[in-house]
């Protein structure tokens, strides 16, 4: 059974840093594109980042361009985002996420192709 374990969160200044980490278990992960989302309260969640299983090619969220960057490591079976400049609109509970078909060719951006989530990070930017 995957398994997707977020850490990282917590509390910041904007304007500041965190580092968001996401290990899985479970079945093979350099095979799997993998995914960043949030939700913040009242909202829908919402596409943040994304990378493919080589790890070449990723796509964002326009709101979190030039501010975002996620990579991966496959030797480590984890997933990383990193989040500078952090602004109060990125609170979020920050959920990772796994595809659920091997070797896709391009980018997952939608909630319904990622077929596995953990159970999120707390993130909240303070004004």
């Amino acid at each position: 059974q995957v398994q997707l374990v977020e850490s990282g969160g917590g509390l910041v200044q904007a304007g500041g840093s965190l580092r968001l980490s996401c290990a899985a278990s479970g079945r093979t992960f350099s095979r799997y594109a993998m995914g960043w989302f949030r939700q913040a309260p009242g909202k829908e969640r919402e596409f943040v980042a994304a990378i493919t299983w080589r790890g070449v090619t990723t796509d964002y969220a326009d709101s979190v361009k030039g501010r975002f960057t996620i990579s991966r490591d496959n030797a480590q079976n984890t997933v990383y985002l990193q989040m500078n400049s952090l602004k109060p609109e990125d609170t979020a509970v920050y959920y990772c996420a796994a595809d659920s078909l091997s070797y896709r060719g391009v980018v997952p951006v939608t909630t319904t192709t990622f077929g596995y989530w953990g159970r999120g990070t707390q993130v909240t930017v303070s004004s």
